[in-house]
């Protein structure tokens, strides 16, 4: 950390102090992720860490969400947790064709809290240390009308923006079909320009070569071109 990312980061502590709140507990690397989301801003930083710990305190306020707690989405076994990809980043599986849109929207919020929470944990083994990353992929092979979920989809992604600032790494969509691409256009007016810059729609050949490349045959199933099997969710076991 240089001198100037020292500087901002006193003042973003100072200003979240004067908000009420505290940044005690909080490691450097987890604020530093407020103010890259923020561009370095300490003040609008300091306001969307508040707003994170409010929104935790509410949402998870054991700290964690239980199987138990979203046990209908898990049910439908269509998230699946790889591992470790080469930059050592937890792979998450989303097979979008066993997914419907929940008539439970909280449970739904819970169940996406749950993956996100969960495919992070996978990532460490102990003490978090602030700045890990994850890979999701959005395999859209086989869907119909009856999979899209255009309200599901973009509390997936708002939650990642709001929440979950500079954790994700990459997402890729696989198998997109033609009818989805207006669905895909629509969801994109909602994600901020940050993450579309992080999500990779793979069409051809050549950068499904390199999504392989990328994130390593040793965690991709087989049927991605890896050589490992399918794990899903509720099979991982992690300490949060």
């Amino acid at each position: 950390m240089d001198r100037n990312e020292e500087i901002t980061l006193t003042q973003m502590r100072k200003s979240v102090e004067k908000l009420g709140s505290s940044t005690e507990s909080y490691g450097e690397k987890t604020l530093m992720r407020f103010l890259i989301a923020r561009s370095m801003d300490p003040e609008k930083a300091a306001k969307m860490f508040c707003q994170w710990k409010k929104w935790r305190a509410e949402m998870v306020p054991l700290g964690y969400i239980s199987d138990s707690d979203v046990a209908d989405e898990l049910a439908a076994e269509k998230v699946y947790l790889q591992g470790l990809s080469k930059n050592v980043h937890p792979v998450v599986i989303i097979k979008v064709n066993k997914h419907f849109p929940s008539k439970d929207q909280v449970q739904f919020k819970k169940f996406v809290v749950h993956l996100l929470d969960k495919t992070i944990a996978s990532s460490f083994k102990g003490r978090e240390i602030g700045n890990e990353k994850l890979i999701g992929i959005l395999d859209l092979k086989n869907i119909t009308y009856s999979n899209v979920d255009v309200r599901g989809m973009i509390t997936g992604f708002q939650f990642l923006q709001g929440y979950y600032p500079e954790r994700l790494a990459a997402c890729y969509l696989l198998h997109m079909p033609q009818f989805f691409v207006t669905v895909w256009r629509f969801i994109c007016r909602f994600i901020d320009k940050a993450t579309r810059e992080k999500i990779r729609i793979v069409t051809s050949e050549e950068q499904r070569e390199q999504f392989i490349k990328d994130v390593g045959e040793e965690v991709l199933p087989e049927e991605y071109g890896g050589r490992a099997k399918l794990v899903l969710l509720q099979d991982v076991a992690v300490n949060y």
